[in-house]
């Protein structure tokens, strides 16, 4: 999928993954317009495809996370599905993996066990825990790394209540995102020097970095963090609050939006009111915060909410379900819901693509590979003749 007018035209990657982490990344960077080539081990391929909900027997949960890619089939099992892989690899200018630690070291495809072979290669490991320390062999998955790395200390409900992860797999999505970030800096480097290198994250150190302001205020002041639902530990009132209808994020936090806000609630007794004077006194006093704002929040509905605040230039947001989420006009009109359809022509809606580019704009251009779609043609470019395409299919190597 070459095209001079895309960020990253001219790169070939090569991405072995399953699941979420390095889909992630090589999906931003395919949309980036670099050509990625996803490796599947045969029979069944990436586990997610198996993931309902299915859109012509084609699986929604993959095909958000690996458009815009071309897809090989590999018997793994065989020393010519290895060597296929090797071949692969040792022509293209970044391989991005995400499994266990000492999966691709019985490929033969491990980074030490290739670089001498392509000095120029960016080679990106996504695993659980990293690929140092006493944890590198340890399996990862988004639940364990977010209770691990602190996260769900800090999610939910608060005090005496159960732990609750985030909704999402953030883990697996911002280790993704790490990954990306890691390989263009290697990219910008390789520019100047012409040599690759490793570049390593974690689901772990993903979670971790989420913590930034909790991991603050334990390392000055010695207290822990816990969870405070949608409130802050720094600022107030900065949270959720129920209406009529529904729930509003407000964000008044400083002294001049709190001024604004009790104007609009009509309530300017609050002004005055000791226990809510300034910034940390209301911090001091949140329950009893909360519990007046409460009260006249749910006078009135969330949409009629929203008007008076914005008026007032009071930061405040619906709290919208994923259903209402991809029908908002902010998200249409930045293009975060786009149809890229199926194979057999059926409607099928994944994100788009974050971030936005002045000059070279990012595309959609295909869905998601069926499974060894394109085996044939990434092999005949790494120069595979058609005999011995036709051999590889016969025997099971490839599909």
């Amino acid at each position: 999928m070459s095209d001079d007018n895309t960020l990253l035209s001219g790169l070939r990657i090569i991405e072995m993954s399953h699941v979420m982490a390095a889909p992630t990344c090589g999906m931003f960077l395919a949309d980036m317009g670099a050509d990625v080539v996803k490796i599947e081990r045969l029979p069944k391929g990436d586990d997610v495809r198996e993931n309902a909900p299915f859109v012509d027997d084609e699986s929604a949960p993959f095909a958000i996370m690996n458009r815009n890619k071309r897809g090989v089939g590999l018997n793994m099992k065989t020393d010519e599905g290895k060597a296929i892989l090797r071949r692969l690899i040792v022509g293209a200018d970044i391989f991005i993996e995400n499994y266990r630690k000492g999966a691709m070291d019985h490929y033969g495809v491990a980074y030490d066990q290739i670089k001498d072979d392509c000095p120029k290669l960016i080679y990106c490991s996504i695993s659980g825990f990293g690929q140092t320390g006493p944890y590198a062999d340890r399996g990862g998955f988004d639940l364990v790394t977010q209770g691990m790395s602190g996260l769900m200390s800090i999610t939910g409900e608060g005090p005496g209540r159960p732990p609750v992860k985030v909704g999402a797999p953030v883990t697996d999505i911002m280790a993704g995102v790490l990954g990306t970030t890691g390989i263009l800096a290697a990219l910008n480097k390789r520019h100047e020097t012409g040599m690759g290198q490793q570049v390593d994250t974690s689901l772990f150190e993903a979670g971790i970095m989420m913590t930034y302001w909790q991991s603050a205020i334990y390392m000055a002041s010695g207290q822990v963090p816990g969870a405070m639902g949608s409130a802050h530990p720094l600022m107030a009132p900065y949270q959720a609050f129920q209406t009529e209808d529904g729930w509003l994020n407000l964000g008044a936090a400083n002294q001049n939006t709190w001024l604004k806000m009790i104007d609009v609630l009509g309530a300017p007794k609050l002004a005055d009111d000791p226990r809510f004077e300034s910034p940390s006194i209301r911090m001091d006093n949140l329950a009893e915060l909360v519990a007046v704002l409460t009260v006249h929040f749910q006078k009135d509905t969330t949409d009629n909410w929203m008007t008076k605040l914005m008026q007032a230039g009071v930061p405040a947001g619906p709290v919208l379900d994923v259903a209402q989420m991809t029908s908002d006009p902010q998200a249409l009109a930045r293009q975060m819901i786009q149809d890229i359809g199926t194979s057999q022509g059926s409607s099928l809606r994944v994100l788009g693509h974050p971030i936005k580019y002045s000059k070279t704009p990012t595309q959609i251009k295909r869905p998601a590979p069926r499974l060894g779609q394109h085996t044939a043609e990434v092999m005949a470019e790494v120069g595979y003749s058609k005999e011995e395409i036709s051999a590889f299919t016969d025997n099971g190597v490839i599909e």
